[in-house]
């Protein structure tokens, strides 16, 4: 796997972050860490920051003093109570005081194993330093909140998706232009861990990358594609939109949500003034929630494209 091959093992190798990055390094430098809260996006360097304090720290003894946990797996109070205070109340076995705990995804947490959570983080403070990961900071009860120092992580910039699939590709001896690079980018949205495995599952079928081959591997429509039902919708020509867009969505075996994501995103790209381009991205809001309540997706779709031709 490309991911664990390739993840950052030291600072120096990590891509984007670089203000997080810094800060951390300061407290290591100091060799006192506070409780840490990593907010933001899936795939954009939290657990590998984790991981890599975790060596910083602790040196090739890391793994006997670092406990990593997925809070989706175990949800209850149990895991707090169990595994988290059996390696909390023990001491760091090298010159650092503290063990880290890694705890991944603890906005699935319930409150109640929240509520534990915060007074273990209080029992413990001198043996133990948590790391906490979630998608949504606002899911984290305040009385953990106001314990950890909060980061907040942003997707990363295209320069960092950039450098990092450059890296790889030229690791494992693949063909890719900037062209497809940016394809990659635009796909992953800057996800590092979903670029990496559209690379990788590419590489798998040939080592040229080419526009083409991702996303045939993604399954998603050419932008031209999205354009074609578009220009037609605008143009009034309703029937022919109808059929292009089911053409498409039978080719690439896209659903609805998936259509519905990439109309939202060429939409911006249109040649129109900025008012029909508001009034079709709020008629998309509106399709799109309809579809995530149970709606029938291709009547939805075909609803869209009968609001952009009467427009």
């Amino acid at each position: 796997m490309f991911i664990e091959k390739y993840r950052p093992k030291t600072f120096s190798e990590m891509v984007g972050q670089e203000k997080i990055v810094s800060r951390i390094k300061a407290f290591l430098k100091a060799k006192s860490l506070p409780h840490l809260m990593f907010s933001g996006p899936a795939g954009i360097g939290k657990t590998t920051l984790s991981l890599i304090i975790a060596r910083e720290l602790f040196g090739e003894d890391w793994q006997a003093n670092f406990l990593e946990l997925n809070a989706s797996d175990e949800r209850g109070i149990d895991v707090i109570r169990n595994k988290v205070k059996d390696f909390a109340r023990t001491k760091s076995i090298r010159d650092v005081p503290f063990k880290v705990i890694y705890l991944d995804e603890c906005d699935s947490l319930t409150t109640d194993a929240q509520q534990a959570l915060r007074r273990t983080m209080e029992n413990y403070a001198k043996t133990c330093r948590f790391i906490l990961s979630c998608n949504y900071s606002s899911k984290i009860i305040d009385p953990i909140q106001s314990r950890c120092t909060v980061f907040r992580f942003q997707p990363l910039k295209e320069e960092d998706i950039f450098k990092l699939i450059g890296s790889i590709a030229e690791k494992e001896g693949l063909s890719i232009d900037k062209a497809v690079l940016k394809i990659l980018y635009d796909i992953s949205g800057g996800d590092a861990r979903k670029a990496e495995n559209i690379l990788q599952s590419c590489a798998v079928i040939d080592k040229k990358i080419t526009e083409n081959l991702v996303y045939d591997i993604v399954s998603a429509a050419r932008p031209k594609e999205i354009i074609k039902v578009l220009e037609l919708s605008i143009a009034g020509q309703f029937t022919k939109a109808r059929e292009v867009l089911l053409d498409t969505m039978l080719k690439h075996g896209l659903s609805g949500l998936d259509v519905i994501k990439q109309i939202q995103s060429e939409v911006l790209k249109l040649d129109l003034d900025e008012e029909k381009k508001c009034k079709m991205i709020e008629k998309c809001g509106e399709i799109e929630f309809r579809m995530v309540e149970g709606s029938d997706e291709f009547i939805q779709l075909e609803a869209l494209i009968a609001d952009f031709v009467l427009q």
